[in-house]
C-alpha cells in the first residue's frame, strides 16, 4: 500500500460559546506496514480530534511522531490499559498543566516539544517537530527515487542500487535533492556526496537488513565482538550534504544483532565539511548512532533517536575527533551515552577512519532530551587527542546513571574549557562503572598511557532534582594527572530553592587530586 502525508486541518474555527477558537494544523507521519510498528496496545493519542499513530516499541517505552505546522495544540493521551492512577510529563523545568480524567491526559502545547510522558509504570514518548519546508516531489534538480529510478518501497529486495545511482547523479550534476518518497526500503550502503541533499518523507523508511554478506565490514568492536558497518556515510572530502526531512533510518538491532552478530552506526558523516541532519527518525541502533567523525561544520538539529533500553552501546550522537558541531534541539534515548564527545587511538573503531587523528574543538550540545542508563551528557571515555570548547547548554537529563560529566579512561590527552549550563537533571538511576551520581569528572590510566589533564570546567545554573545514590567526583589520577579550575555556580539540589554553597551540599564528596576549585 503506497503511504503518503497526512496534513490535517483541525476545523482552523470552531464556533464554540460565540467565541471562535483556532485549533493546531499538523502533519502526521504514519509508518508503513511494518510488524514491528504495530500500534500501540498500551497508549493512544489524538491532537485536536485527529488520531496520531502511537508505534509499539519494546525498547522500554511507546512513541508518537508528528509535526506542528501551525497553531496552538490540545492533545489527550489515552490509556488503552484502564484508568491513570499516577502520571508525569517531561521535562518536567516546562511545566505542563495536565488533567486527567479516567483514562485520559488532556494538556496544551502554545509550540512543539519532545515529551515523556508516564502513567503508571508505563512510558510514552511524544515527539513533536517543528513546521520545515518540504520539497516537490519532482522537477529540475530533484531525483526522485521511485518514479525516476525504480526504487521498491514496497519491502521487496533491495533498493540501494536505485538509491545510490540518484545520488551520484545528483552529485555528477552539480548537485540537487534526491527524493524519497514515503514506504519500505531495504537499504545496503549508502555514500552521500558533495552537494546532494537526501528528503525522506515521513513514512520513508530504511530498513536494516542486517546479513553481513550485504554490507561492508568497516570496524570491528571489541567490547561487543563484532563486525560494524558505516550504514549511511559521506564520501571522504565531501562538503554540503545534507539527510533531512521526517523519515526514519530503521537499524532493525532487536531482530538482526541475535542471528547474525552484525551492527551499523546508522549515520557516519566521515571525513565531511558542512553536513547537515535535520528532522530525520534513527531507530533500533545496535551499537553507535549517530558519529561524525573527523568532520568540521557539521549540523544536527530535531534528530530523534529511538533505541531500546535493552541493548548495550547504542549510544545517540558521538562527536569523533571532529570541529565545528552543532547539535540542536535532539532527542536521544540509548541504554548507552545518549550525548557525548570522544578521541580514540587508532582501535578497531577508528583504524579505516580516513587520514591522521584529530581534536575535538568546539561542540555545542544545546537545547536536548536525553535518557540514558549511562551518562546523559559526557565527554570522553575516549581522550587520545585533545578535547577543547565541548559546551552542553540548555539541556534536559530525563533519566540517567550521571546526568553530566567528565570521563578521562582512555589516554593521555587534555580536556580544557568546557562548559556544562542550564542542565536540568531529573532522575538519575542506574549505575555506570560503580556510579550514580548528577556530576562525574574522573581522570583514569586503562590504557598505561598515562591519563589526561582536565583544565577549567565551568558548571552552572543545575537544576538537580535527583542527586543520585552515590558521591558525585572530582577524581583526578594523581599529581601529574589532574582537574584543575573548576567553577560550580548555582547548582540547585534536591528539595532546595537556593543555591549550594559547598562542595558537601552539592555530595561532591570524593575529591583528589583536584585544585582549584570554586562554588557561588
Amino acid at each position: 500500500m503506497k503511504m503518503s502525508l497526512l496534513r490535517f486541518v483541525a476545523a482552523t474555527c470552531l464556533a464554540l460559546a460565540g467565541t471562535l477558537v483556532s485549533r493546531a494544523v499538523i502533519e502526521t507521519h504514519p509508518l508503513p506496514p511494518i510488524v514491528e510498528y504495530a500500534a500501540s496496545s498500551t497508549y493512544a493519542l489524538t491532537v485536536d480530534g485527529i488520531n496520531v499513530q502511537v508505534t509499539s516499541f519494546g525498547g522500554g517505552y511507546d512513541y508518537a511522531h508528528f509535526t506542528r505546522v501551525s497553531g496552538s495544540m490540545n492533545l489527550q493521551v489515552k490509556t488503552l490499559y484502564g484508568a491513570i492512577s499516577q502520571w508525569a510529563i517531561s521535562p518536567a523545568k516546562l511545566p505542563i498543566a495536565a488533567t486527567k480524567s479516567g483514562n485520559t491526559l488532556s494538556f496544551s502545547l502554545s509550540q512543539e516539544q519532545y515529551l515523556i510522558v508516564a502513567t503508571d509504570g508505563r512510558r510514552l514518548v511524544i515527539a513533536i517537530d517543528p513546521p520545515y519546508t518540504k520539497p516537490a516531489s519532482s522537477g529540475a534538480g530533484i531525483r526522485n527515487v521511485v518514479t525516476g529510478y525504480g526504487a521498491n518501497n514496497q519491502g521487496v529486495g533491495f533498493a540501494t542500487a536505485a538509491i545510490q545511482a540518484a545520488i551520484n547523479d545528483t552529485h555528477n550534476a552539480g548537485g540537487g535533492i534526491v527524493y524519497v518518497p514515503a514506504g519500505r526500503y531495504y537499504v545496503g550502503n549508502l555514500t552521500l556526496k558533495s552537494n546532494v541533499h537526501l528528503f525522506m518523507e515521513g513514512g520513508a523508511v530504511f530498513r536494516f537488513h542486517g546479513t553481513s554478506a550485504n554490507y561492508t565490514h568497516d570496524a570491528f568492536k571489541t567490547s561487543q565482538n563484532r563486525w560494524l558497518t558505516w550504514w549511511i556515510k559521506t564520501t571522504v572530502g565531501s562538503t554540503n550534504v545534507k539527510i533531512y526531512g521526517r523519515g526514519t533510518l530503521d537499524a532493525n538491532a532487536t531482530n538482526t544483532i541475535g542471528p547474525n552478530n552484525f551492527a551499523c552506526n546508522v549515520v557516519v558523516p566521515l571525513g565531511t565539511a558542512n553536513f547537515t541532519m535535520e528532522g530525520i527518525v534513527v531507530r533500533d541502533a545496535g551499537t553507535w548512532s549517530v558519529i561524525p567523525a573527523r568532520s568540521n561544520n557539521c549540523t544536527f538539529r530535531n534528530v530523534k533517536m529511538f533505541n531500546s533500553m535493552n541493548l548495550l552501546e547504542n549510544d545517540g550522537i558521538d562527536v569523533n575527533e571532529s570541529q565545528n558541531i552543532v547539535i540542536d534541539r535532539c532527542l536521544a534515548i540509548a541504554h548507552d551515552d545518549a550525548f557525548s564527545s570522544k578521541t580514540w587511538a587508532g582501535t578497531g573503531i577508528t583504524v579505516n577512519w580516513p587520514g591522521s587523528p584529530e581534536p575535538v574543538d568546539d561542540v555545542l550540545i544545546t537545547n536536548c532530551l536525553a535518557w540514558s542508563d549511562f551518562y546523559a551528557y559526557k565527554i570522553g571515555e575516549g581522550t587520545n587527542q585533545p578535547q577543547n570548547n565541548v559546551r552542553f547548554v540548555n539541556n534536559v537529563a530525563f533519566d540517567c546513571a550521571i546526568g553530566i560529566g567528565i570521563s578521562a579512561k582512555w589516554g593521555s590527552a587534555p580536556v580544557t574549557n568546557t562548559r556544562f549550563e542550564g542542565i536540568d537533571i531529573e532522575r538519575v538511576n542506574g549505575n555506570s562503572w560503580g556510579n550514580s551520581a548528577w556530576w562525574h569528572g574522573w581522570i583514569q590510566n586503562v590504557d598505561g598511557t598515562g591519563g589526561a589533564n582536565i583544565t577549567g570546567v565551568y558548571i552552572k545554573n543545575i537544576k538537580v532534582r535527583d542527586a543520585g545514590n552515590t558521591a558525585a567526583a572530582l577524581e583526578g589520577l594523581n599529581s601529574a594527572s589532574r582537574i584543575d579550575t573548576v567553577t560550580f555556580e548555582n547548582v540547585v539540589m534536591p528539595g532546595q530553592t537556593t543555591r549550594a554553597t559547598t562542595l558537601s551540599q552539592m555530595n561532591v564528596t570524593s575529591v583528589q587530586f583536584a585544585t582549584n576549585i570554586t562554588v557561588r
